[in-house]
C-alpha cells in the first residue's frame, strides 16, 4: 500500500450537535495539520465539516473541498479552502472526493453522510477501490450502524463487512494509528484498536 496522504472525511453539515462530535471534528482536523496530510472533503463551510476544514486552516493544513454548484450558490461553501472545485452534480463530488483521496473517515453524519458511507464501503465490495476505510464511532455514535452491518451478516445478505471491507476505531487518536500502520503496510485491524 502507498502512503496514505490524503484523506477524505464525510461528516456532518449539522450544527447543533453534540459536543463530543464535535470535539472529533476539531481533534481530527489538529491531527490531520500536525501529521502533514491533506484533507478531501465536502467543502462546507457549516456543522462538523466547518469545524474539520477550519482546524486544518488554523494549523496551516492544506483542505480541498469539492461541492456541487448548488450548495455553493446556498452560500455554504467554505471560501478558506484551500482549493474548493465546484461540480455539477452529488454524483460527481462523490466520483472525484473518492479519486482524491488515499483512504476514507466517518465521522458522525446524516444521511448524506450515510449515503457517502454506504457508497464508498459498496465501491470497496465491488473492486473498484482498495482504499483503507475508517468508522471513528466518536461517543459510540456509529453504534446502530456496526449493529446493522453485523444484522445484514447474520441475514445471511453479506460476508462479514468489519473489518474486511472497513474498520471502526473509538476515536481520533486511534484513527491516526492506525492510518500510520496502513501507509506502512500494516493491515489495520478492528480487534487491535
Amino acid at each position: 500500500m502507498l502512503p496514505i496522504r490524503r484523506l477524505c472525511v464525510y461528516c456532518g453539515s449539522a450544527g447543533a450537535v453534540d459536543e463530543r462530535y464535535r470535539a472529533a471534528a476539531r481533534d481530527l482536523g489538529n491531527a490531520l495539520a500536525a501529521a502533514g496530510m491533506e484533507l478531501v472533503f465536502g467543502g462546507g463551510r457549516i456543522g462538523l465539516m466547518g469545524i474539520l476544514a477550519d482546524a486544518m486552516l488554523a494549523r496551516g493544513g492544506r483542505v480541498v473541498g469539492i461541492i456541487p454548484g448548488l450548495l455553493r450558490d446556498a452560500e455554504v461553501a467554505h471560501a478558506g479552502a484551500n482549493e474548493l472545485v465546484v461540480v455539477a452534480s452529488m454524483h460527481e463530488r462523490k466520483r472525484l472526493m473518492a479519486e482524491r483521496a488515499d483512504a476514507f473517515a466517518i465521522l458522525p453524519g446524516g444521511i448524506g453522510t450515510l449515503d457517502e458511507t454506504f457508497e464508498i464501503v459498496t465501491w470497496r465490495h465491488l473492486g473498484l477501490h482498495d482504499k483503507p476505510i475508517f468508522v471513528v464511532d466518536a461517543a459510540g455514535y456509529w453504534q446502530p450502524l456496526t449493529m446493522l452491518l453485523d444484522h445484514l451478516v447474520a441475514a445471511g445478505f453479506a460476508a462479514p463487512l468489519i473489518p474486511r471491507l472497513l474498520t471502526v476505531v473509538p476515536d481520533v487518536a486511534t484513527l491516526m494509528t492506525a492510518l500510520a500502520a496502513a501507509s506502512r503496510g500494516g493491515a489495520p485491524r478492528s480487534d487491535a484498536l
